[in-house]
């Protein structure tokens, strides 16, 4: 008797693997369903696209179940109030994502009848899609050929390859050997097999190389030299930064005060508690200089510490207990009740230094 599988290309090989162990995942058409006729969303496929830059699957899972019931179509989405979204996004992170995802629905639905473009060339247009969520809304919605090149690919075909330039400098040579391996038939569930690979064979530490499809075929399987690659090159320090935050609590509510950020840089168009300016030059002993307005601050024994992208973070915090009637408070800032805070759009900071001044 022929074993088939031998013979099998790298493609089959993965995708048979695929149609056993593809991941159940609430924006994902499985492999059985696929062959039953139905098709991705392309509105699903690319929300959960750009959730998950710089975000976990588990992280995103919540988040993609509560934007698609709140907004079941690209239409809703763009018909949607912007802070509502921001408020929707709190916790993601990365909010210029939130602020481009409302852009892109709105000229979806202006310029392109609510439909998405199915070419790479055309989806790069729009906002806040780059060369891979190109790469994948058109391989996964609408099963277009093209290499589509996350982490866990990067990860995958470093090994299988034995790839050992560093990154960035190896994703050319990455990007091309996924588009050689991106089969003609199913390359939208061919990218997320590969995906998957990474995800759950060939992890980071100790990868499960016994159970991968492409053992016979990897450079590196079962050796210990797996887990060197892909290599990175040595990242920069990050520096740290200093700032004050302030806390003002109405005495008799718990009502706390809060305020919008600007709408553009780092977390534009979010809420936030009052606070000074973050620089690496800040001199916390000097932060009572730059209160909002005058009030009874007392500094928190906890200070807050979050690392962003490009630097860390620490705040010191203080609190301040008063009745708003008779004190002047900044304009265009509002008071959010202890019922209502949680629904506000406060980036996972300042929910840090809400956590600081009230527990």
């Amino acid at each position: 008797m022929i074993d088939h599988m031998a013979t099998a290309s790298p493609s089959q090989l993965l995708l048979a693997w695929y149609d056993r162990h593809a991941r159940t995942l609430p924006w994902r058409v499985s492999p059985d369903n696929r062959k039953h006729g139905e098709v991705p969303d392309p509105y699903r496929v690319w929300l959960s696209e750009i959730m998950l830059q710089q975000t976990t699957v588990a992280a995103v899972k919540s988040y993609f179940e509560k934007f698609v019931s709140l907004w079941p179509t690209v239409e809703d989405l763009a018909a949607a109030p912007e802070e509502d979204v921001m408020k929707a996004w709190a916790g993601l992170g990365y909010y210029s994502r939130a602020r481009n995802l409302k852009k892109c629905a709105e000229t979806i639905a202006a310029e392109h009848d609510g439909r998405f473009p199915a070419d790479e060339a055309t989806l790069l247009k729009l906002p806040g899609i780059g060369p891979y969520t190109a790469a994948a809304i058109a391989t996964i919605a609408f099963d277009r050929h093209a290499a589509v090149v996350d982490g866990n690919v990067e990860r995958v075909l470093t090994r299988l390859f034995q790839i050992e330039t560093p990154l960035p400098d190896a994703k050319p040579d990455i990007k091309a050997r996924m588009a050689t391996l991106t089969p003609d038939a199913r390359p939208g569930d061919f990218a997320q097999a590969v995906m998957d690979l990474g995800a759950t064979i060939c992890t980071p530490k100790k990868p499960a190389c016994g159970l991968c499809p492409w053992r016979e075929i990897c450079a590196v399987q079962s050796s210990p030299f797996a887990e060197t690659l892909p290599r990175k090159a040595p990242k920069k320090e990050k520096p740290t930064r200093f700032g004050a935050a302030f806390v003002a609590v109405d005495i008799n509510t718990g009502s706390v005060l809060l305020r919008r950020r600007p709408p553009k840089g780092l977390l534009g168009g979010m809420t936030e508690v009052p606070g000074t300016e973050w620089s690496e030059g800040f001199i916390g002993e000097t932060a009572l200089d730059a209160v909002p307005f005058a009030a009874p601050w007392e500094k928190q024994v906890k200070q807050v510490t979050h690392t962003f992208t490009h630097f860390h973070l620490k705040l010191s915090v203080f609190r301040a207990d008063l009745i708003p009637t008779q004190t002047t408070v900044l304009a265009g800032s509002w008071w959010s009740s202890p019922q209502e805070l949680g629904e506000e759009a406060l980036p996972t900071v300042m929910r840090k230094v809400l956590s600081a001044a009230l527990d």
